[in-house]
């Protein structure tokens, strides 16, 4: 049999490893925003995104979340007129990071939000084994 107090604190803590693998990639994102190419011509960080997968644990009798894969985005990168660049090709264009700095906060928004969650079901949690342990010092 399962106890489902420890069930849900492995599910939360799977939450919250998730969540700040999502953040990692996220803050990477973030500081690589205006990053060019080393070379004329050359492409520019490509933004980073990831992807969640659940995964089954036999031991917690339940489903847990993990990263699957932390994946490469395809759209297009932007692209700058700045002759005097390092960067620029032959016309004077740079190409700049397919990052958008407002998805990259609202994604920081909703990992950090969902990070607090897993954290307060953690603490709810402990809170719940501390009162069932006092409930039988008690009795």
């Amino acid at each position: 049999m399962v106890d489902p107090l420890s069930a849900s604190m492995k599910i939360a803590a799977s939450g919250l490893h998730a969540q700040s693998q999502r953040m990692r990639v996220v803050s990477e994102n973030i500081a690589n925003a205006d990053s060019t190419g080393k070379t004329a011509g050359s492409d520019p960080y490509r933004r980073k995104t990831v992807t969640f997968e659940n995964e089954f644990n036999r031991a917690a009798n339940a489903d847990l979340v993990r990263v699957k894969d932390v994946g490469k985005d395809d759209s297009a990168f932007r692209i700058e007129y700045e002759p005097g660049n390092p960067a620029a090709d032959v016309d004077g264009y740079v190409k700049k990071p397919n990052v958008n700095i407002l998805i990259e906060m609202a994604d920081m928004r909703e990992t950090s939000r969902s990070y607090e969650a897993n954290l307060k079901m953690m603490t709810q949690t402990r809170s719940m084994v501390m009162r069932t342990i006092d409930l039988l010092r008690n009795s």
